[in-house]
């Protein structure tokens, strides 16, 4: 037997309003039974659950997501991300074009940008 891993799960003070950000970045569908003010939103093609829990985001992520661009380059994708309401929080690129962005969405997780395949095989 083995398992696999069904959703990751964010905590968070908005389930919905925080799903909807992340549907945005992420250009996937909220589930359609997922309405404003629901305790749980889910974007199933990514196996992003967000459940609404009362206290607080109070330290460092132990877990993160790593985005990489499929149709943009990696600054372009920052700046993207950033309309949306993301925040950075420190800036790893180097001149050379290696490196990454870290961000936060609205709630202060933190997620990296890291450049994308067409831009590695430069």
């Amino acid at each position: 037997m083995t398992s696999k891993i069904r959703h990751i799960t964010v905590d968070c003070a908005d389930a919905y309003a925080l799903a909807t950000f992340w549907s945005q970045v992420l250009d996937l569908p909220l589930h359609d039974d997922d309405h404003p003010g629901d305790p749980e939103a889910l974007i199933e093609g990514a196996g992003l659950l967000f459940v609404t829990v009362p206290e607080p985001k109070t330290v460092k992520n132990r877990v993160h997501l790593d985005l990489q661009p499929q149709d943009r380059t990696r600054d372009e994708e920052v700046e993207r991300v950033l309309a949306l309401g993301a925040t950075l929080v420190k800036d790893h690129r180097k001149e050379d074009g290696t490196g990454w962005a870290l961000l936060a969405d609205p709630e202060g997780n933190e997620f990296c940008v890291e450049r994308s395949a067409a831009e590695r095989a430069r």
